[in-house]
């Protein structure tokens, strides 16, 4: 019977998880252009955003260093939302998330998805 439980937990997080990701791609759909980090320094707290380039650092936490051609910036990559992809720093990666400022911080990125380009 435990292993019944775990095959059937196993199945439903993998189901929920495939799914979680899920969104409307169509007309209307809003959409978001691939921006630089240079860019997403200057832009307002909240704006959606997707950058294009590499994680180079872990600074614990949750934070990592990202760096694109244009500079670098600290991304906050919660541990779900790595869905078990496996990045180095040789990897170019795709980020989707949005600015997060504070008044004492420099501006970073809440990562909502990350995919290995």
């Amino acid at each position: 019977m435990k292993n019944i439980s775990k095959i059937l937990l196993v199945l439903l997080t993998s189901t929920f998880m495939n799914n979680a990701q899920a969104a409307f791609e169509g007309p209307n759909a809003p959409s978001v252009e691939t921006t630089t980090v240079q860019k997403a320094l200057s832009m307002s707290d909240e704006t959606p955003v997707v950058l294009t380039g590499k994680i180079i650092n872990n600074l614990g936490d949750e934070k990592y260093t990202f760096k694109d051609a244009t500079g670098e910036i600290i991304v906050e990559i919660d541990d779900e939302d790595w869905r078990g992809l496996n990045v180095t720093p040789e990897n170019t990666v795709e980020i989707r998330g949005e600015i997060d400022k504070d008044f004492y911080e420099k501006a970073k990125i809440d990562v909502d998805m990350i995919t290995i380009k």
